[in-house]
């Protein structure tokens, strides 16, 4: 079942058009934690006021939108005269024009989502336009007014439908001028050999749905125990060795990716009850075991001895 269509319209290729109905592709907060502010004695939340100079505390509704046109000179702008302002891609995707893909630079994509027909009428020109799209390999260029933009946008086609993606305008990106200059260091043939033998005996595939933020494990690991009434559980980064030069650490490299890989922690002894040790013999847990760790133990009562 489809959610809430964050924005409904038409797609329009040419003199064809079909009702179309945008959906977010993500979603930024899914699974984080989150902190709330409080004060540091209460432990009360606190709450975001807005502050007049002149009048003090106001509430949200006396706010308005203004716009600085001279230092402290601002000129209003009403909600009624921004619905007002409308133009074609306020309600209607023009498609521009068609571009391969690897024309457009990751750096411009921004925000993605889902592009679906509004309605049983629409699914036929939305086939149509699909499925011609997908035989050409292209992918649109094209138009749409969000949060009170206009964006240019890509469009490709997917399976059931397109992939939305609003790009960046080019004032906002910066060049790598910016932050990179021109390399100056010298190395040997060798270092680029042993550097390329690294890279190619850790080969992979992408697979997103594996990553585990490991921050955001020990940050729950430190709230369970906090929320227990433990001790609280700080997770810290292995020690690195000493690295004496780069030649060192490239030999050093090649040797460690030709070592077998270690058994994984949660299958191996810690899955046993053992623990894994980590360097000088200090013992090394994950984030559950951790957890469980420092719930507070309950003390049980010894039985008092039979009367004679």
């Amino acid at each position: 079942m489809a959610g809430r269509a964050s924005w409904k319209g038409y797609l329009k290729l040419s003199l064809v058009s079909c009702p179309v109905k945008l959906f977010p592709a993500t979603s930024a907060a899914a699974g984080k934690i989150s902190f709330n502010l409080l004060h540091k004695d209460t432990l009360n939340r606190v709450q975001q006021k807005y502050h007049d100079p002149e009048l003090g505390e106001i509430d949200r509704a006396d706010l308005v939108k203004g716009y600085q046109f001279e230092k402290d000179k601002y000129v209003v702008v009403t909600a009624e005269e921004l619905d007002e302002i409308e133009i074609e891609s306020s309600k209607t995707i023009d498609i521009d024009g068609f571009v391969d893909a690897a024309d457009i630079d990751p750096i411009y994509h921004d925000n993605t989502y889902y592009l679906a027909p509004d309605g049983p009428i629409a699914e036929e020109t939305f086939a149509v336009i699909l499925d011609a799209m997908r035989k050409a390999g292209k992918v649109a260029i094209a138009r749409i007014v969000l949060a009170g933009r206009e964006r240019q946008v890509t469009i490709d086609p997917i399976e059931d439908g397109f992939r939305l993606t609003t790009l960046r305008p080019a004032k906002e990106i910066r060049e790598p001028s910016t932050a990179l200059e021109p390399l100056k260091a010298k190395y040997s043939p060798d270092m680029l050999a042993m550097a390329g033998q690294i890279i190619a005996s850790k080969p992979m595939e992408f697979h997103p749905d594996r990553f585990e933020d490991r921050y955001e494990e020990a940050l729950l690991a430190l709230v369970k125990s906090k929320i227990s009434g433990g001790q609280p559980v700080i997770t810290k980064a292995p020690e690195r060795g000493n690295v004496v030069n780069l030649m060192d650490a490239l030999r050093r490299s090649i040797e460690e990716e030709r070592r077998p890989p270690a058994p994984s922690l949660a299958k191996g002894s810690l899955a046993k009850g053992g623990l894994a040790k980590g360097k000088k013999g200090e013992a090394r847990k994950t984030a559950a075991d951790v957890a469980d760790v420092a719930k507070p133990k309950v003390a049980t009562k010894k039985k008092a001895p039979a009367a004679s």
